[in-house]
């Protein structure tokens, strides 16, 4: 019987995919569940498994493809006989240590003719990360694909060397919707500081008690969840987006929160953040940190939000004015906290303070509006109790 390997069902937002290495060629004997090749697209990186065993008899679709939803890239026959075998069969253990590999850290490791059961690993549960690879390879590791590969690589140690890279379709896709936002969007930006040291005491008496009861650290984005759900639900067009001419104002609150990841910025939405505790918060946001270090984001994790929160202060930024998502409407972007001297009645004190930035656009959130909002949030971080009484 003949079995077809087609796209899976793309997000709307996605329109096509592009197809990565393949990992058996035709001739060769796949097994149920095995990963034949990955699809990158705009948001994500997809592992195709082989829907069923035996033979993949044809491929229908090359490295470096475009690829719509439900294509067919290949047919396995499940009645065949393998012509093919691979040149070079996997011990056990390196299957195994393949298969913890995400989609990015294995294209990596591909590209450099690595072992990967040799690269030593500092990932959760033995993972293999893209640290650990290009660690690996910065030893003198990796072996060049060709002399012309190895004669790049000396000639990129010259005093003026220089090395064109195509931009992955993520970085491209990022690029897009940036200028998009520019040039579609009347972004302005407002700013406001916060002390920091409420959360900070709260969090120093509750983090080990928090711990031990629902086995996840307690960390501050949940705090900025919160408040910023109890701020929007006062301004709800900060909430909404644009639709043509209309103005969508939704009954729900999906949030983003921008991860860094090894193929860029991407950002996985909390749906229905307003029913959320802050365990649940902290623990969907650690999942998520995790999936986005293996490739593991599904799109439809990435696809909505009606609002971003950004945190550039874990690089080290002190201030920045974020680039709004569209179709949504505003955008947070979290600093560095950092101790500054303020005035507090009439007195001057060190507090740990943290700038605060809401870029929003102006063709439907006036100046008032998200000033406000953007003071309502801080007002819920300067007093948690707020934020456990919906205030």
């Amino acid at each position: 019987m003949l079995v077809e390997v087609r796209v899976p069902a793309l997000a709307e937002s996605v329109p096509d995919a592009t197809l990565l290495t393949w990992r058996k060629q035709a001739g060769e004997r796949v097994e149920r569940g095995e990963n034949l090749i990955d699809l990158e697209t705009d948001k994500v990186t997809l592992e195709i498994a082989a829907p069923d065993s035996w033979v993949l008899v044809e491929i229908k679709k090359q490295t470096g493809d475009v690829a719509l939803s439900q294509d067919v890239l290949a047919v396995i026959d499940t009645s065949a006989t393998a012509t093919t075998t691979s040149s070079s069969a996997p011990t056990a253990a390196m299957t195994e240590t393949v298969s913890k590999l995400g989609p990015a850290v294995r294209k990596l490791v591909e590209e450099h003719s690595l072992d990967a059961a040799k690269i030593p690993t500092t990932g959760r549960d033995g993972r293999v990360t893209k640290g650990d690879v290009l660690a690996y390879i910065e030893q003198g590791a990796a072996a060049p694909k060709s002399a012309a590969a190895a004669a790049a690589k000396a000639s990129a140690s010259g005093p003026r060397a220089e090395e064109r890279v195509p931009m992955t379709r993520l970085r491209k896709r990022t690029a897009e919707r940036l200028l998009q936002a520019q040039q579609q969007c009347a972004i302005l930006t407002t700013f406001n500081e916060v002390n920091m040291q409420p959360v900070m005491d709260l969090r120093t008496r509750c983090k080990d008690d928090f711990e031990k009861r629902h086995g996840v650290k307690l960390g501050f984005m949940s705090f900025f969840v919160k408040a910023a759900v109890e701020a929007l639900k006062k301004f709800p067009v900060v909430n909404a987006s644009v639709d043509g001419d209309d103005v969508i104002y939704h009954g729900f609150f999906d949030i983003g929160v921008a991860v860094s990841s090894e193929r860029g910025l991407v950002v996985p939405v909390l749906r229905n953040a307003e029913q959320l505790s802050f365990a649940d918060i902290e623990r969907q946001i650690r999942e998520f940190g995790e999936r986005a270090r293996d490739g593991k984001l599904t799109i439809e994790e990435l696809t909505g939000g009606t609002f971003t929160i950004s945190n550039g202060g874990i690089f080290g930024s002190l201030v920045s004015t974020p680039i709004i998502n569209p179709p949504q409407s505003a955008i947070l972007g979290m600093h560095k906290i950092q101790e500054r001297p303020v005035a507090e009645k009439g007195q001057i004190a060190i507090r740990p303070m943290m700038y605060l930035a809401m870029s929003y656009d102006h063709r439907i959130i006036d100046g008032r509006e998200a000033v406000q909002c953007l003071d309502t949030l801080r007002q819920g971080l300067e007093d948690p109790s707020r934020l456990l009484l919906q205030l």
